[in-house]
């Protein structure tokens, strides 16, 4: 019977995968925002998420995510985020979970922008429940364009980097 241990190997994948997310996550921090709209960003260390989720299972993906998260708002200085990127990117996660299986190596990018607007779907949820106003409901068309465009260039980054390794899928 075949051990559900995680194996060292695997385990140290796993622990720089997190380690990458979280670098590429404080760098983007640095950059100027991309629009004046609060919480649009690229998302550039989604595209670890996406590496993850298409080369080894959701739970182990979800504990690169949640890792990143926690550690990222620590790191960021910014406790208050954590409810807003739990809620996107679990979201975001159990959505491009189940597509996954339809999506060939070629068109991972495409699952990526579905996982990137419901990101946005996510988070905007959060704001609607934290701030008791369904006011910024209107951000949510502008959100999930600019999700469209910046799921895609991380998903397409992501397709090359696990075509390039050879990684399963």
């Amino acid at each position: 019977m075949k051990s559900k241990k995680m194996n060292a190997k695997k385990l140290a994948r796993l622990g720089l995968l997190t380690a990458l997310a979280l670098i590429i996550y404080i760098v983007e921090l640095r950059l100027p925002d991309i629009a004046p709209i609060p919480g649009m960003k690229l998302g550039l260390a989604n595209i670890v998420t996406v590496c993850a989720l298409f080369t080894f299972s959701p739970k182990e993906t979800a504990l690169i995510l949640y890792a990143r998260i926690i550690l990222g708002s620590i790191f960021a200085s910014n406790p208050s985020a954590i409810l807003y990127s739990i809620s996107g990117g679990t979201l975001c996660l159990v959505g491009m979970a189940l597509l996954r299986k339809h999506f060939s190596k070629k068109s991972i990018w495409l699952c990526s922008v579905y996982g990137a607007a419901l990101h946005n779907i996510g988070q905007t949820a959060a704001a609607v429940f934290i701030m008791r106003t369904t006011a910024v409901l209107a951000y949510l068309p502008i959100l999930i364009f600019f999700a469209c465009i910046s799921g895609a260039l991380t998903g397409l980054t992501a397709q090359f980097i696990i075509l390039r390794t050879n990684k399963k899928y």
